[in-house]
């Protein structure tokens, strides 16, 4: 579906509404693939379509009852983003209807007129009296986040409403863009919405976009300058960037070329050094072991919804069970790689107990002990630490600072050679 010039943030949010829900494709793809627009035009066209996904099945339940059938699939689209201007971005209910009905087919352009001018008149009320929680959650997440969290399902679906601030990590001596907030962790945040491709200073680098979760599992690894130190599944490279920066001898294995090239622009755009290996991790075999490795596995990602939100539509409970073998095989490689007495961090962006906590029990047969994570290690986190010594992030969590994502991380040593 091309842009039209009279009205390009709706049409292409409604070409990247298509992509994710029809096609499956992640909305970071589809984005990319595009036609030129205007930066403004882009950015505003993927906040209306973010915010479509985040509220799918609230505006669905509004729309409901000023609907005698289902409509045709472009009057859907079109109501749905005519919902969303109307109940979530305070777009004036004029420019809201009159926009959609130009998304609309002609012989769809009275119904969607007329269905939309109902829900204005209903105004924000339409929505405070659903249950926004549930019906925005895919029913095999919320039960799987009602077993593993209990009531805090709630908080976490909660926290996937709101688009999530820009959190950067800061080079050794770099002064935080103007405006950040320096969480307890050390991690830069900057208000939601904030363009990273503006922010002074970033072609020269100094920084970089990375969740205060995500920046967690390489600061727990703590390397030391010299340390010879791997990092399995590295692109984009955020946590290379860390231990690269920390002084190691890094060495960054991707098997993607694709992203294993934008790794290696990554660290060039920061002035950081690692040997960048395109290989599979799987069966990758160096001439000498790694006094510390660090594995953020390839997971389901529902730990990153709040940044990317089409991930409940491209992902299925199926998934789940194929995923967590992959990341056994992982550890078990990783294992393999670890010099005797080395440190291992474990680490998933996945909220799923299964691609997480379930791989903790089955360190031990791989030869790795528990190194438990201590409180003082991560300050403002002592909620998120588990009874084993693991650390479980979750959206909530940090409620009142934005939020962050959903990680789960453990760490281990092999043992000392006899």
């Amino acid at each position: 579906m091309a842009p039209s010039p009279h009205n390009p943030t709706r049409q292409a949010a409604a070409s990247l509404l298509s992509a994710v829900l029809d096609r499956h494709r992640a909305l970071e793809e589809a984005l990319d693939a595009l036609p030129a627009l205007e930066p403004r035009d882009k950015a505003a066209a993927h906040r209306l379509a973010s915010a479509v996904l985040r509220r799918l099945g609230t505006l669905d339940a509004v729309l409901e009852p000023f609907l005698r059938r289902e409509p045709p699939a472009p009057a859907r689209l079109a109501l749905r983003i005519g919902a969303a201007d109307l109940l979530l971005l305070g777009t004036p209910p004029h420019a809201a209807v009159s926009a959609a009905v130009d998304l609309a087919p002609k012989p769809l352009a009275g119904l969607v007129n007329a269905v939309l001018r109902r829900v204005a008149a209903a105004g924000p009320a339409a929505i405070e009296e659903l249950d926004g929680e549930r019906l925005d959650t895919p029913p095999w997440l919320w039960s799987s986040w009602h077993a593993a969290y209990g009531p805090a399902v709630r908080a976490i679906a909660r926290a996937h409403r709101d688009p999530a601030p820009l959190d950067l990590s800061l080079l050794p001596g770099t002064a935080p863009p103007e405006g950040a907030t320096i969480l307890p962790t050390g991690t830069a945040r900057l208000p939601a919405g904030t363009r990273f491709a503006d922010l002074p200073g970033m072609a020269e680098g100094g920084f970089w976009a990375q969740d205060a979760a995500a920046a967690l599992p390489a600061r727990l690894l703590a390397v030391r300058p010299g340390e010879r130190v791997l990092d399995l599944c590295a692109a984009p490279g955020g946590k290379t960037a860390q231990l690269a920066a920390a002084g190691a001898r890094v060495a960054a294995v991707e098997k993607d070329a694709r992203r294993a090239t934008r790794l290696r622009e990554n660290l060039a755009r920061l002035h950081l050094e690692a040997e960048v290996v395109e290989a599979d991790a799987l069966s990758w075999s160096p001439a000498e072991r790694f006094d510390a490795v660090l594995l953020d596995a390839p997971c389901t990602a529902t730990g990153t919804i709040r940044r990317h939100p089409d991930v409940p539509f491209l992902k299925r409970a199926s998934d789940v069970h194929g995923l967590a073998a992959l990341q056994r095989q992982l550890l078990e490689a990783a294992a393999r790689l670890l010099a005797p007495g080395g440190r291992l961090v474990f680490a998933t962006c996945s909220l799923q107990p299964e691609e997480g906590e379930a791989h903790f029990a089955a360190a031990a047969s791989l030869g790795l002990e528990p190194d438990p994570i201590r409180e003082e290690e991560l300050p403002g986190l002592a909620a998120a630490l588990t009874p084993e010594g693991a650390l479980r992030t979750r959206p909530d969590l940090w409620a009142e600072q934005g939020g962050m994502d959903g990680f789960f991380a453990a760490r281990f040593r092999s043992r000392p050679a006899s």
